[in-house]
This record gives structure tokens, sequence and C-alpha cells, in this order.
């Protein structure tokens, strides 16, 4: 370490980097947003500026090294289940890899940790747009039918989904109160689900339908057979 400029200059460059990042998770209303990730830019910064300045001789890292896994920890915090998906991942990864810019610039590679935060950048702003385009192309959806029991009416639906060319498999199969739960789970073009729904919003037997991102949700009253 040089100088007291040089310390500041590397703690501006850590709320720099981290703060673009922090910007494009702010903008997406992210949990780990603009201030979190500056917050763990700088962190990671002085704890590996001071693993450099209080570490023994033969060990300038024994602090530094311990922030990969420390920052597991926070990480682990921003992961949470949703009703149908596992929530949260790219944040927690977005955490990790900001905290490693943090170290770069703590250990004065400046370079490095430019070239890493822009990147990093890129990645959470452009491959959204990709990664909807192959979701597209092979869409998960849930669909879950509730009717008055009967035998066989999972083959009924089944068969629908085969004739709008979507793969199934069914992971609920439930009778309660007179009433048969069915849940699938499904794989398909983006289209075939529309073409699928659409079948099942001029089903003269249904009576409620509620639609979300992560689940579709269908409640039949009558037999199909009515």
């Amino acid at each position: 370490m040089h100088n007291e400029y040089e310390i500041l200059l590397r703690f501006l460059m850590a709320a720099l980097w981290g703060g673009i990042v922090g910007a494009e998770r702010q903008y997406r209303s992210k949990s780990a947003g603009f201030r979190t990730m500056i917050m763990i830019s700088m962190g990671a910064c002085f704890f590996t500026m001071m693993s450099m300045l209080i570490g023994s001789p033969g060990s300038h890292d024994r602090i530094a090294s311990n922030i990969v896994t420390g920052i597991g920890f926070l990480g682990a915090g921003v992961i949470f289940r949703g009703e149908n998906r596992i929530n949260g991942i790219t944040t927690a990864a977005t955490i990790w890899a900001v905290a490693a810019v943090g170290m770069g610039i703590g250990s004065g590679f400046y370079f490095a940790s430019g070239c890493a935060s822009i990147l990093i950048f890129l990645i959470l702003a452009v491959l959204p747009f990709l990664e909807n385009y192959i979701e597209l192309l092979n869409m998960a959806r849930t669909y879950s039918i509730t009717v008055p029991f009967s035998k066989d009416l999972s083959a009924v639906y089944e068969e629908q989904f085969k004739e709008s060319e979507l793969k199934f498999r069914l992971i609920k199969h439930v009778k309660d109160n007179g009433f048969l739960i069915l849940v699938w789970e499904t794989q398909g073009h983006a289209r075939n689900h529309e073409i699928y729904i659409s079948k099942m919003l001029a089903d003269d037997s249904l009576n409620k339908f509620v639609f979300s991102m992560d689940i579709v949700i269908i409640f039949l009253l009558k037999c199909a057979s009515n």
C-alpha cells in the first residue's frame, strides 16, 4: 500500500464499480440493490487491504481468503423459494462476483476489476433478452385443475396437453372432499401454451381461471362430461 491517496482511490473505485452493478439490480427491484452492492464491493476491498497490511509476512491473504466463504452467507440470504421456482440465485451470484471485484481493487488490480465489473453489468443487462427468447422456445409452467371427483379424468386433460404439443408430467393426484385435484408440470413453446390456455377458456365447464407467470390454476366445478 503506497499512500493515503491510493487507499482513497481504491475505495472510490470499489464504490464506482459496485455501484454500476448495483444500479442494474436496483432498476430490476432486486433485494440486493444499489447501496448493498456498493457496501459489498467496498467491504471486500477494505478486507483485502487490511489483509495485506496486518497479515504476517508469509500470509498476507489470511483475511482476504475468508471473504469468499463469508460472502456465501450473505448470498444465501437473498435466495428463497417461490411458488414454483427458486428465486434470487442470480442476485446471489452477483454478490459473489462483486465481492471478487472489490478484492481485485483492494489488491491493486484495477484494470482486471474494471473489466470484470463491466462484464457483470453487461451480463445482467443484456442476457435477460436472450433468456426470454430461450424461454419462449421451451417454457415451463404448472397447471392445477380441480374438478368434482370422477375416475379417469386425468386422461381427458392429458389428451389436451398432447393436442397442444406440450410435454407434461403429473406431479399431484389428490381426492379432497369430493373434488379431484390434478397438477401437471409442462414444457413447450410459448405458442403451444397459448393454444392450451385458449382451449381451457373456451371450455363451457370452466368456472374460474387464474393465471400467473409461475402457475396457471384452473378450477372446474362441473364434470367435463357435462
